[in-house]
């Protein structure tokens, strides 16, 4: 081999472990951005409250309203009551005296996924 060739060879290497290490980190770097909680899935149970989300991993995610949260749909403010069971939802709350509160609450402008 020649110098060129043994040059590019360390440079791909490098690449792939970069690239595999950037992909490893994608998931914390999503959930943590701003400080704050991601929480996207379908929303389970809805009170004055709270909201519980079964999120795309499976698992089943309670977070509280208070007088700051910010709904929408689409780019229209709805308020806390016109979030249904069966809404898909993104949630961006914070964890607050350890659960989690809703800064905004994005639900989906399709209809509401079907509940199993």
């Amino acid at each position: 081999m020649n110098k060129t060739n043994t040059i590019i060879t360390r440079l791909k290497r490098r690449f792939a472990i970069l690239a595999i290490m950037v992909m490893a980190l994608m998931p914390a770097i999503a959930s943590a951005h701003g400080g704050e909680e991601h929480v996207i899935g379908t929303v389970t149970k809805v009170s004055d409250t709270a909201v519980s989300v079964k999120t795309t991993a499976g698992k089943t995610v309670n977070v509280g309203f208070d007088a700051k949260t910010i709904c929408t749909r689409g780019d229209q403010a709805i308020r806390k009551t016109d979030i249904k069971v069966g809404d898909r939802v993104v949630i961006h709350a914070e964890e607050v005296n350890e659960k989690l509160v809703a800064h905004t609450v994005e639900a989906g402008t399709n209809t509401p996924a079907r509940t199993k």
